[in-house]
């Protein structure tokens, strides 16, 4: 009789396909950086302009990078936890095969200005619909094995996880509504303010529940893995989930402030927004006491650097948001690269870093060897990144006050102290250093590669056998 094993494959191709979409996603990232330092470079062909670059950027780090990661560690960690295999694995191959088909008919819609208009949600309604379709297959697999699970206790990864795909799935689908008027073109099924409002609650949870939520997944599993301790407090980690995921839905007005949007909804926005400070910090505080008893480990251990490092970056970024949805500092934030400091301390420094860590951790796992081929690229790989990422978000926050203060200067006669472009000129030497952090950061990527194609050549692609339920539920990882 065969003993039954886990289903590493679609892991396997979700971890590899991480790995590479970092890569494609980081390098659009840093030839747009690029041109705004140096506008010529979009050569003058439509489809390298910043305009149409700068979606596929996004697309592609956080639903191919990003996304990719969380199949990956979702499926990973759903079968650890409740010790059986994944439900339905030929639905869960066709996720894999799907994904990829949204992603590549996101690169070539996109550079062709194929695109609804949306933040985060620009592709047309055909592929809106593929999404739609593997989402719900997502769903029904991640659940699916949760149902058939082998102890009582679900685990609070899985908790995390599952909020993420059930509020995406939500978050896709209202937002997308659209009416289609060809094949490739349609108009937004809301209008106005409406629209906006529409559009800003689906973006402030995309990164509310797709960068956060299912990250945190990724963080509650791995680091007590990593770090071979259990969470610091199991209890806080069920008051951070229901703390975290009722308060983000309704921060999505701070977007809108000073907009037509009525005032008590954008005070709504900003009130949450605060209140978020809470639970995000009570996470990470979650997370990082953990090590407690092992913080020795962070000397020897790049894995464990990546992923706590990457929760001191969740601290630093959610302790910024909630500051920046004040009505008052948004006045001068907003609209500027101070903006744009913030979302990449998040985007590189939190899901970039435990993305990376969770993907180390993994890779050995599902190729049945013990570690990476190479720590001493691991440790490399760190300090590029976070030398990159400083370089990256100190710039632009510099840029971002500053322009926001030349902005609103004024004379004694009332008119601007300085027109936009001297504002322009000003920032151009914080676009050569943001340049220089992203592709250092990218560089960092390629290192990665390179480990994991070694590490793939030294193992075999093998499924471990299930292993029988622990003792203590609370610990219940294997």
């Amino acid at each position: 009789m065969s003993q039954e094993t886990y289903n590493y494959r679609v892991v396997r191709q979700f971890a590899v396909m991480t790995v590479i979409w970092g890569i494609v996603g980081m390098l659009v990232g840093v030839i747009i950086a690029a041109q705004l330092a140096f506008p010529a470079l979009n050569l003058d062909i439509p489809w390298l302009t910043y305009g149409r670059l700068r979606p596929l950027h996004t697309n592609a780090v956080i639903f191919a990078f990003g996304g990719s990661a969380l199949f990956a560690t979702s499926y990973y960690v759903v079968q650890r936890t409740c010790h059986t295999p994944l439900f339905a694995p030929a639905l869960a191959g066709f996720t894999f095969w799907g994904w990829q088909l949204v992603i590549v008919l996101a690169a070539v819609t996109l550079p062709l200005g194929i695109t609804s208009g949306k933040e985060y949600a620009e592709l047309e309604w055909p592929i809106d619909l593929l999404i739609a379709v593997v989402w719900v297959s997502y769903a029904v697999v991640f659940f699916g094995t949760l149902v058939k699970r082998r102890v009582s206790h679900i685990y609070v990864a899985n908790w995390f996880f599952g909020a993420f795909i059930l509020t995406v799935a939500l978050l896709h689908i209202v937002n997308s509504a659209a009416v289609p008027v060809t094949f490739w073109k349609s108009y937004s099924a809301y209008a106005g303010v409406q629209d906006a409002m529409v559009q800003w609650w689906y973006g402030h949870n995309a990164v509310g529940f797709f960068l956060t939520a299912g990250f945190l997944g990724m963080m509650y599993y791995f680091i007590p893995k990593q770090a071979e301790r259990p969470v610091y407090s199991y209890r806080l980690s069920i008051v951070h989930f229901w703390a975290l995921i009722f308060t983000y839905m309704w921060a999505g007005p701070h977007h809108l402030h000073y907009t037509a949007l009525p005032d008590w909804a954008q005070s709504i926005g900003m009130l949450f927004s605060l209140v978020l400070l809470a639970p995000s910090w009570g996470g990470m505080i979650n997370g990082i006491m953990t090590l407690s008893g092992a913080w020795h480990k962070l000397r020897s251990d790049p894995i464990l650097k990546f992923l706590i490092v990457s929760l001191s970056f969740y601290g630093m970024s959610t302790f910024e948001g909630p500051m920046m949805s004040i009505k008052t500092v948004n006045a001068l934030s907003h609209y500027t690269d101070w903006t744009v400091g913030h979302v990449h301390s998040g985007a590189l420094g939190w899901v970039g870093l435990v993305s990376m860590g969770s993907i180390y951790f993994l890779v050995p796992k599902v190729y049945g060897l013990k570690q990476m081929y190479s720590t001493r690229l691991i440790e490399l790989h760190f300090w590029i990144a976070t030398v990159g990422i400083v370089l990256y978000i100190a710039a632009m926050w510099i840029a971002g006050v500053m322009q926001g203060l030349m902005w609103r200067a004024v004379n004694a006669d009332g008119t601007l102290t300085y027109t936009f472009v001297e504002s322009v000129k000003a920032t151009y030497p914080y676009y050569m250093i943001r340049l220089l952090g992203g592709t250092l950061y990218l560089g960092g990527m390629f290192v990665m590669l390179y480990n994991v194609m070694k590490t793939i050549g030294q193992g075999n692609a093998v499924d471990a056998p299930v292993v029988k339920p622990a003792a203590s539920p609370a610990f219940a990882h294997a």
